[in-house]
């Protein structure tokens, strides 16, 4: 039997020729994490042809790199590819116009969980959400993780990678969208009608949503606890939300 801890992750691409070669072929790719203080003339071309695509770039322990490869050569570099191409905002709001429907977002602000972005998605496919956003850094990405935990609703979703949270959510806002935060000391999600144009903003599974993001948003929603725990996992919060807005725009 083979043992999978040396074999490299789905979405890993280890290697200088193999990291240069998704590049100039166009593939996804998430980032690309590079040996701390690599500067040799092939990775310092690669990093310029990540920046021309404007792909974020992080330096790692060579250790981390060990890791993710398996017993694959990393020779300092790896790329991690996406299971599926991002689109843009315009798309998703393109999508809601083609299906004459006000449009329905979820936004995540730095959720780190690979399992909860799959499974929000999941759930964002089956509620008819138009799309999902996601910032370019500290955020979970498009990973075969996420798409197995999606249970193939990655294939249906649309998700934009952005810059900045706060700005988007400011060019929602200006174009009719209205802008939910979840998070506590909030209106009752029950009194609160998300049948219009509506995004729903999750937060972070420990910080939860950040400062200004919180005020960006036109309402804060709290769900009721009742238990002696104080909050719920991001995904099912997420779940409780969007299904409360599907009902409305029933």
């Amino acid at each position: 039997m083979k043992d999978r801890s040396t074999e490299p992750k789905p979405d890993v691409i280890a290697g200088r020729n193999p990291v240069s070669e998704a590049l100039r072929s166009g593939r996804p790719i998430d980032k690309i994490l590079v040996a701390r203080g690599e500067k040799s003339g092939a990775v310092v071309g690669i990093l310029a042809k990540a920046r021309d695509r404007q792909i974020p770039v992080k330096e790692v322990d060579r250790t981390k790199l060990d890791f993710l490869s398996g017993i694959a050569p990393h020779q300092g570099i790896i790329a991690l590819a996406a299971a599926k191409d991002y689109c843009t905002l315009d798309d998703i709001l393109a999508y809601a116009e083609e299906q004459n429907e006000p449009p329905f977002l979820v936004i995540l602000d730095e959720l780190e969980d690979p399992h909860n972005l799959g499974a929000i998605i999941r759930t964002a496919e089956c509620t008819g959400v138009h799309g999902v956003i996601v910032p370019k850094r500290r955020s979970a990405s498009l990973s075969y993780t996420v798409g197995k935990a999606s249970a193939g609703a990655i294939e249906y979703m649309r998700v934009a990678r952005v810059t900045n949270i706060a700005k988007t959510i400011d060019e929602l806002k200006a174009r009719g969208v209205w802008v939910y935060g979840a998070d506590m000391n909030g209106t009752d999600y029950l009194d609160c009608d998300l049948s219009g144009a509506c995004a729903i903003v999750i937060g972070n599974e420990g910080k939860g949503i950040s400062r200004l993001v919180r005020e960006k948003c036109d309402v804060i929603v709290s769900l009721p606890m009742k238990g002696h725990i104080n909050s719920l996992n991001a995904s099912v919060a997420a779940g409780v939300l969007m299904y409360h807005a599907l009902k409305g725009r029933s």
